[in-house]
This record gives structure tokens, C-alpha cells and sequence, in this order.
């Protein structure tokens, strides 16, 4: 059965399809990666397709230049024209700035035209609103990619719950979700699974070098612990306690590109741990990109509400260490259930797991970056992905 109802009756095949996403409001590589591999995975299948992002009606805008959110576009503007620019899809976007009312970018004057005749709508991560223009539109995708927290905001946020009911069809990175064991909380909605798409042509294998520094992006704290019926589902600050020791208990280096102003960073490094700024290495795509390939692999800890909940949540960013030829060592959330682990990506739930892991990636390196780029290929490839999405 399709997952989108009726989208391939069309006798052309090529879709005219809606990405909406987060880009201009958060301007940092990673996050900028995430949503534009939808953007050119799709136009690399053929399809006619759109980045749309909308301001909400709060101060969203993020500016890493003046360290505030406020309701100012223009950084996030002129860092969304660099980066569609650069990826040849320089025409393709428009920003709808609710606080003034007007439509900013490329494609702010036939905007209203590519909603009116859309097939597809995939709302990213669920960050913007549908507004009246997109309600047009037939087939409306939620893509959760924060499972178990997306649930409990519905759960306990009617306004959320309303919103998210405006879509067609939905979808979550919590890929056990509806199987035995997985303890996502049911919010009503019929989920269904899915997983980044990776772009491969976007991210080539590169030399590696095993004398180089296991690294990770990341937020110490991205929002506050939620409760749900007893239970506690914290954020990273919450699973690293167990691994605070790693770097002293093994001749590995690692490196974290670490944000949040909670990070307690000079308690990181006394037990080891090298700190990076991560404004530097998000700056843009391609910063952010050569960090994770500059790196012998990744090493990192999960959300503890991922783990928790046994969701099956695997990290985008993961996804592109493996696709340049890393092998990552990321704490399981459930994903074991779903993809192999063994080789090039090595699961752990515990210290001594995580260290036997350093162990065999330190002595069979170039096998396992050969494994992660063929996980990469056999996993998350936009081709493969995408074209499941559209059924």
C-alpha cells in the first residue's frame, strides 16, 4: 500500500513536491545538512521540488553572529542563499516572514502558484505551521525525527496535537515504534517508520587517518527533561554520566563540538575529553562536513528519552559519518533491532562495551571504514528512501 494516498496517479512521474524545513531560523551545517538532503535527494529522482520555511508567530530567528534569537531573517536569508547556491539549487526556496507579512527568497513571486499545484507537502521535523496555503495541498507528511518527545508533547498539548492532525500522513525516526518492546508513548497517530535520507553523491568516502580524533556535534542540553506518567525522559546530559571516564581508560582521543551553555566543560575536560567550538564547525555545510571527515569516526551518547523508550532513533549525523567511510560508536537506542551492527556501526549500552568497541575500530580500522560507507549505501541512501516515502 502507498504510503501517500494517491500521489502516483498521475501519468507523469515526476511530482511537484513541498519541502518544509529549518534553515533560515537555525543556519548551522548540521541542521541545514538534514533538511537539504530531502531538498536534493528528490530533484536528484526527478521531482519538482520546493524548500519552504515559515517564521511561526515567535521570535525564531537564530543568529550565531549576534549569539540571539529575535525576529530578524537576514543571516538565516543570506545563509540559505549560500547554501542552495552551492548545491545548484539556487532558485528553489522561499521564506514566509509571518511577522511582516511578505515572502522572502527566490521564489517569493510565484509562490502561491507551486502551493496551488503541489502534490506533496513533508513537513521536516514539523517546525513550521500549515498555514492556508499548504492545507491546499492533498498529501501532507509529518516527518517526526524526535520520537518519544514528539508523543509527549501531543499527549500533553492539545494545541501540538491539533496541529499535527492537519497532516495526511506520518511518519517517525523512532523506526521500532509500533513493535513489541518499543515504549514510545501512543499519541493516537498511525506512525509509520522512516529514516534520514543521505544524498552519497554529497558525501564521498575521504582519506582517513587512524591517528585522528573520535568527534561528535553536539547539544549537552536541547531542551528540558520531560515527565510523562512517571517517567523521565532526559536529554544527552543524562546518558553521558556512565561514559564521563572514557577518554582516561583508553589511549583514543576524543573531541566533542559541544553546545549548551549547561555543558559542564571544564569537568569534560579533566576526564579527557578535547572541546571544540561548535559555531566553527557548523558555520556552514561544508564546515560541518569536513569536521566529520576530518575525524577517525564518531563517538557518542543518545538522548536518554531515546534509549528509554527503546524508539529505534539513529542520528542523521551518524548517518553522514558513515557515508564519508567513519564508523561510528553510538550508544543503541533500539536501532540494533533494525540495522546491522557489528561493523561500522558498533552499538553499546554500557562503558565497557563502548571500550571494547574503541578496541576493535582501533584494530581493524580500514575494515570498518569500509563497512560504514556500505551501511551508508544499503541504509539511508536518498534513492532507496525516498522512494519508499513516496511508495
Amino acid at each position: 500500500m502507498s504510503r501517500i494516498s494517491q500521489i502516483n496517479s498521475k501519468t507523469d512521474n515526476q511530482l511537484r513536491i513541498i519541502v518544509l524545513g529549518y534553515m533560515v531560523r537555525g543556519p548551522l551545517g548540521g541542521l541545514a545538512w538534514h533538511h537539504l538532503q530531502y531538498v536534493i535527494g528528490l530533484a536528484q529522482l526527478g521531482h519538482d521540488v520546493y524548500f519552504l520555511e515559515d517564521s511561526d508567530d515567535y521570535p525564531s530567528c537564530y543568529d550565531p553572529s549576534r549569539g540571539i534569537t529575535d525576529h530578524n531573517p537576514t543571516y538565516g536569508i543570506e545563509f540559505a542563499c549560500r547554501t542552495f547556491e552551492r548545491v545548484g539549487l539556487g532558485d528553489r526556496w522561499a521564506y514566509y516572514d509571518a511577522h511582516s507579512d511578505q515572502w522572502l527568497g527566490p521564489a517569493k513571486n510565484k509562490i502561491r502558484e507551486i502551493c496551488a499545484t503541489a502534490d506533496l507537502v513533508l513537513n521536516v521535523s514539523g517546525v513550521n505551521p500549515l498555514r492556508p496555503w499548504l492545507m491546499e495541498i492533498p498529501n501532507r507528511v509529518l516527518i517526526d525525527t524526535d520520537p518519544a518527545f514528539t508523543q509527549i508533547r501531543h499527549l500533553t498539548n492539545p494545541t501540538a496535537l491539533e496541529l499535527a492532525k492537519k497532516h495526511t500522513t506520518f511518519l517517525s525516526f523512532g523506526e521500532n515504534i509500533g513493535l513489541s518492546g518499543c515504549k514510545i508513548p501512543q499519541d493516537g497517530l498511525p506512525w509509520q517508520a522512516t529514516r534520514q535520507p543521505i544524498f552519497l553523491n554529497a558525501w564521498p568516502v575521504t582519506p582517513a587517518s587512524k591517528k585522528a580524533k573520535f568527534t561528535t556535534v553536539m547539544q549537552w542540553d536541547s531542551y528540558s527533561t520531560k515527565e510523562f506518567k512517571g517517567i523521565s525522559y532526559g536529554m544527552k546530559s543524562q546518558s553521558f554520566t556512565p561514559y564521563l571516564e572514557i577518554p582516561l581508560k583508553t589511549e583514543a582521543t576524543f573531541e566533542l563540538a559541544l553546545g549548551s551553555a549547561s555543558a559542564p566543560r571544564d569537568l569534560l575536560l579533566t576526564n579527557g575529553w578535547h572541546l571544540q567550538n561548535p559555531l566553527e564547525v557548523t558555520l556552514d555545510c561544508w564546515t560541518y562536513q569536513h569536521y566529520l571527515q576530518q575525524s577517525k569516526g564518531e563517538f557518542s551518547v543518545a538522548k536518554q528519552g531515546y534509549v528509554i523508550s527503546n524508539s529505534g532513533w539513529f542520528s542523521e549525523r551518524s548517518a553522514c559519518y558513515l557515508a564519508s567511510g567513519r564508523p561510528v560508536l553510538v550508544e543503541d537506542t533500539g536501532f540494533s533491532q533494525w540495522l546491522e551492527t557489528g561493523s561500522g556501526v558498533i552499538a553499546f549500552t554500557s562503558p565497557e562495551e563502548a571500550l571494547a568497541g574503541i578496541e576493535e575500530v582501533n584494530q581493524n580500522y580500514e575494515f570498518h571504514s569500509r563497512a560504514a560507507r556500505e551501511i551508508a549505501e544499503t541504509y539511508f541512501d536518498s534513492n532507496q528512501i525516498l522512494n519508499k516515502l513516496l511508495g
